[in-house]
Parts: C-alpha cells; sequence; structure tokens
C-alpha cells in the first residue's frame, strides 16, 4: 500500500462497528463521523430516559444502536467507493 492509497474498506468497517464515527474519520470526514457520534449518543440518552425499566437495554438504547447501524455501512460504502476509484486509476 503506498502513501496515497485509501484505507482498506475493511478496516473501515472493523473500526466503524466498534467506534460509531471513527470510520468516517479515518476516511477524513471528520464533521460526518462526530455528527454520527454525536447522535448515536443523543438517542440513546434520550430513549434511555424516555422508557421505563421495563424494557431491555436494547430497547432502551434503540435510537443510538439505531444511528450506529447505519453509520456502519455509509463508512464502508464510502471507504471502498474511495477504494475502486483509487484501484481503477491505477490501472
Amino acid at each position: 500500500m503506498s502513501a496515497n492509497s485509501p484505507v482498506n474498506p475493511y478496516i473501515v468497517l472493523a473500526v466503524s462497528v466498534v467506534l460509531p464515527g471513527v470510520g468516517h474519520v479515518l476516511l477524513g470526514q471528520s464533521q460526518r463521523g462526530l455528527m454520527f457520534a454525536f447522535f448515536a449518543l443523543v438517542l440513546a440518552v434520550v430513549i434511555w430516559h424516555t422508557t421505563t425499566l421495563d424494557h431491555s437495554f436494547i430497547g432502551r438504547t434503540a435510537g443510538g444502536l439505531f444511528i450506529w447501524a447505519i453509520s456502519s455501512p455509509d463508512a464502508h460504502e464510502i471507504a471502498r467507493t474511495n477504494y475502486e476509484r483509487w484501484r481503477r486509476g491505477q490501472a
């Protein structure tokens, strides 16, 4: 991998699955990544406080988990597109 090659899409996917928004930061889209992380946290906290103890942990953090779930494929898609453009430019 040369110095100007894009980040491997699978690395971006793995990082974004572990930490929401960080995959976008790796791609140089810090504002987008921090927005995903912020809204994941905000929605998790809001839903946590609006539900009762009768709900499961998954149910109480559903909003944050939803944002997390859509941020990972989004980061991977952007990384994959960048990688394919770079790869086709090399050929």
